[in-house]
This record gives structure tokens, sequence and C-alpha cells, in this order.
């Protein structure tokens, strides 16, 4: 049987990659994209900021480090599909260094994904500074890709926060998911409060990452805090207890419950925004 043990990352003392039986699991060759065949933007706002994670390393409750990133079907998937559409892609980290991808997770004979991946990967070496993106009329939309690299420092950044509000100021789409939606975090004032309290969100299930995900070796131990927990404290309402491929739109927070969604997600942001009379 394939072994369910992490596999240790040479790179850095007590880190770890998932497991080869996780993989086997969760990484299929191929992911469910059937192509992109959207009318094409022509008015209105044309771009997109994708805040993408810079850090590579999740510490968990114990001291062991997680080898993890943004995923790449999680950000691949939606930018093809908006992409397709007529969006212009603006790639952004916090400190503007280069984004971090959970390569393990790239689907191998995914001809199309790969494709995309290396149309963006040049943006990705060499993103935007997140406190540089100059955010005005013509941007569309900000997306937040998952992996549990989200987790680390962008649901704690005023940058983030400062991006989110300004989505939500201006009435543009917020797009994310599996554990993106930690982003939305980052918008609580001192007491608190969310501004999106009364939303409802599709995320990765707590229980997964509580438990199948350790016993799996996925994950090489218990996470320090989880994410629908920490937004059912913020006063959201988190619609899922289950991965199953779910997409959910509340206004225009667009989200979805895990790598599973990532191509429904991308489907059903392209056909918000046409709908939303935005590029009326």
């Amino acid at each position: 049987m394939t072994s369910k043990t992490p596999v240790a990352d040479r790179a850095e003392h007590n880190a770890f990659f998932p497991s080869a039986y996780s993989l086997e699991q969760y990484v299929p060759p191929k992911t469910d994209f059937d192509g992109a065949d959207h009318p094409r933007v022509r008015s209105g706002p044309r771009k997109v900021l994708m805040i993408a994670t810079d850090e590579r390393y999740l510490r968990l409750e114990d001291g062991a480090l997680f080898s993890t990133g943004n995923h790449p079907v999680e950000l691949l998937l939606p930018l093809m599909h908006l992409d397709a559409a007529g969006y212009e892609i603006e790639i952004a980290t916090i400190s503007g260094n280069m984004a971090k991808l959970e390569l393990w997770a790239m689907p191998a004979e995914d001809a199309a994904v790969q494709r995309a991946y290396e149309k963006f990967l040049p943006q990705l070496q060499s993103p935007t500074r997140l406190a540089d993106a100059r955010l005005g009329p013509d941007y569309a939309a900000v997306f937040i890709p998952g992996g549990h690299g989200a987790v680390n420092a962008i649901p704690h950044s005023p940058e983030v926060s400062a991006t989110l509000n300004w989505a939500l100021d201006n009435d543009r789409f917020i797009i994310t998911l599996c554990h993106g939606p930690a982003a939305l975090l980052a918008t609580a004032d001192n007491e608190g409060k969310s501004p999106f309290d009364g939303y409802s969100v599709c995320v990765f299930p707590d229980a997964i990452d509580q438990g199948p995900n350790i016993d799996i070796g996925y994950l090489p131990g218990r996470m320090r805090w989880f994410v629908a927990q920490r937004l059912r404290e913020h006063g959201l309402r988190v619609v899922n207890d289950d991965m199953t491929g779910r997409v959910h739109q509340d206004r225009k927070l667009v989200t979805g419950d895990s790598p599973l969604a990532s191509n429904a997600l991308g489907r059903l942001a392209v056909t918000a925004m046409a709908e939303s009379g935005m590029h009326n």
C-alpha cells in the first residue's frame, strides 16, 4: 500500500510535503476543465486583481511545517475562465515576492492547465506588490485562490483588508475558494466586526483538516486554527460541511469549497459578472 507518511521537505528543518497516498487520492492527472467558451467583455471594468500567497510554509500546532502555497488548480482554472472572457489579470502578493505554488498538486496530464501555467508564470514569479496595486474603475474583481498557504499572512494583512474593502465599497466582485476565504478575516475591525457579517460562503470543511487530512498524511499535524470556524465567529454563514465541488454566490461574493470547485467557480464568476450590469 502507498505510504501515508508525510514526505520530508529537504529544504527546511521539520518540513513536510503530503504523503504519496494523499496525493493519489487528491491529485487526478486531469481536471474537469471542459473549455471556456465565454462571450468576451468589451466594455466596463476589465481587470481582475489576484492576490496570491508568497509564503511556502504553514506552521502547525506542534511546530511542524507544511510545505504549501497556492493550489495550482484553484489558481489556474478560475484564471482560465476569466482570461477567456477577456479579463486582464494582474497578480499581486503582499510582499511583491514571487507567488508560491503547490506544484505537487499540478495535474500532470492536463495540457490546458499546463498551458495556462506557462502563460501566467512570468507574473507569478514577478508579481505586483499589493500595496502598489492601483485599484480603480477599470477593476472588476478581486480573486484569492486557495491552498493552505492562504491562511498565513493574508487573513492578517492590512493591504488585503484595504483591497477587499475597496471591492465592497465599489460594488466589485470578490472570488475565492477552499482556504482562500480566510482572506475575508482581514477586513474585521479592532472589535472583530466584519463587513461580511451576514454573508454566506462556501469554504474547505474544517472537519477534513481536523481528521482525514492528518490521517492520510496530507497534513503533517494539526493546524493552529480553522477557516470555517473563524468565519462563523465573524458572523458568516458557512453553507457546506463537505467537499463536493460546490460553488455559491451571495451578492458579489463568489466562493467554492475545494479544488473540485475550481472549474465551476470560474464559470460562475464570469457569468455573474456578465449578468451584473457591470459591463452595460
